[in-house]
């Protein structure tokens, strides 16, 4: 049974009675000790908003003045599984939101108090049909979208200009099979290969990886080969190692309870993949699907949607993966259904959205052991079905 993707859950009441009461859910303006935010793509239903935090030094978040944020767009108001739904420019002026509702992607400016406007031309047609993943390097962004089981799956190239306007660039449109339902688009650290994930259905065959190499025109060229039969049952969450943009992980998300892996690729010049050491590497839990790596590039987290937990592993100069162990995660009502994760900028706070209990949680990070604050989780607006999310500092050294 496919664990996540692409699926709704109604969510009881009980679940915002009980994260409605914890810390993070005060409303408050920046204060001395804010040294960043955090924004969710909220997907809701209509007008989609972007849920917004102050980010404390503690790891605490504080709902900010004003949250939630219209995007522009429409979300689904359903749960969507896939990584990336929301993305930061690497200036940090631009917040960019997948709009899977409208088909469209929204570009909102981030003020230096950390509240968002959306730029004059937002948002802007996504070339496809239910964008769900947005990848952004420099000046080019790439969007996965979806489809709808008959057309309108592919990925799209646009161009991001200084005054945040995208506009899509000519010729850079590809096609997926209909079947391919992509979990995810990314860049490596240098901008010169772009990944992307199909999820796929039940049939093996549909299980790929499709891998580019970027040219100087920000158009893509297929690696020899690609796209590149997956190690495991739906290729989902997905990342480039920050130190080594030639070490590629994928997480395998479907391959049945207890049965979650991880796989580790070296990336050709040419785009083509290859298996590194003994991958995949066994989860030991059920649908790995979100990856984030710390920024030395020595460990790799992977959210465990269907337990609630993440796996944890030591990644070795080699790029071959040691498991260390599995973090639970508070699970209150039981309906908690982790998503997306992003660590903040130093490094010290993993936050992960939870797309059940519409809501954040937290997690103080030691190398690659984690430790949930005790603030977590913390409540997204009312109406939220999440799944993205985006970490900031509010200036260069975070804290």
């Amino acid at each position: 049974m496919r664990l996540h993707t692409h699926i709704a859950v109604t969510v009881g009441l009980i679940a915002l009675t009980v994260i409605g009461s914890t810390a993070g859910v005060r409303e408050a303006a920046a204060a001395p000790n804010v040294v960043g935010h955090v924004y969710v793509n909220d997907n809701t239903a209509g007008t989609n908003t972007i849920g917004a935090f102050n980010r404390l030094a503690d790891g605490t978040l504080v709902a900010m003045k004003d949250s939630p944020f219209a995007a522009g767009g429409a979300g689904t108001g359903t749960i969507v599984g896939s990584q990336g739904a929301l993305q930061v420019t690497d200036d940090g002026r631009y917040l960019l939101a997948a709009d899977a509702g409208s088909n469209q992607i929204s570009v909102l400016r981030i003020d230096h108090d950390g509240k968002l406007h959306p730029v004059e031309s937002s948002p802007t047609d996504s070339g496809g049909i239910r964008p769900i993943s947005i990848a952004v390097h420099d000046d080019l962004v790439y969007v996965a979208n979806l489809g709808n089981g008959v057309s309108g799956s592919n990925y799209t190239g646009f161009k991001l200009h200084d005054n945040g306007r995208l506009t899509p660039l000519r010729n850079s449109t590809v096609p997926l099979p209909n079947t391919a339902l992509p979990g995810d688009v990314f860049f490596n650290a240098d901008g010169t290969h772009l990944v992307g994930t199909e999820v796929g259905t039940t049939d093996p065959g549909t299980f790929k990886i499709d891998s580019f190499v970027v040219g100087h025109d920000g158009r893509l060229t297929a690696a020899p080969g690609s796209p590149f039969a997956a190690q495991g049952a739906g290729p989902f969450g997905s990342e480039f190692r920050p130190t080594n943009p030639t070490q590629l992980y994928v997480s395998n998300a479907h391959n049945g309870a207890g049965k979650g892996t991880v796989s580790a690729f070296s990336v050709a010049r040419d785009g083509t993949l290859t298996s590194i050491g003994d991958s995949p590497y066994p989860d030991n839990q059920t649908a790995p699907c979100w990856v984030e790596i710390t920024h030395d590039g020595r460990y790799l987290f992977t959210i465990n949607t269907g337990d609630s937990t993440i796996s944890r592993y030591r990644i070795h100069a080699d790029g071959t993966l040691k498991l260390l162990g599995s973090t639970p995660i508070k699970n209150p009502t039981g309906v908690l259904r982790s998503f997306d994760a992003r660590l903040t900028p130093n490094g010290k706070y993993l936050y992960v959205v939870d797309a059940g209990l519409d809501a954040v949680s937290g997690f103080a990070v030691d190398g690659g052991n984690l430790t949930e604050l005790s603030s977590s989780p913390m409540a997204l607006p009312a109406g939220a079905t999440p799944f993205g999310i985006v970490v900031t500092a509010s200036h260069p050294h975070d804290d």
